[in-house]
């Protein structure tokens, strides 16, 4: 099992361009389809406090539940782009 699970749904731009960093890192992630309703997002609610989409979790860096594209794919290139340590 990947260490990097993504709470998506398809169709989302904002998922996409989550799914485009992780494919341009070469990162294996595991994906987590979330239901249409808000109301039917428990899973997603309980790791990050809100129903939106995407939310990354990364196990090996301790990342129990991030919120927000953009913050996501920084933390992506951040953690593991062509900079990281």
């Amino acid at each position: 099992m990947s260490e990097l699970v993504l709470y998506e749904l398809p169709g989302c731009p904002f998922c996409a361009k989550v799914k485009n960093k992780l494919s341009e890192l070469g990162l294996e992630y595991e994906s987590r389809e979330v239901p249409r309703s808000h109301g039917e997002r428990t899973e997603v609610e309980e790791i990050s406090g809100q129903t939106g989409v995407p939310v990354l979790v990364d196990e090996a860096h301790d990342v129990d539940g991030m919120p927000e594209s953009g913050d996501i794919v920084a933390y992506l290139e951040e953690t593991y782009g062509a900079g990281a340590s």
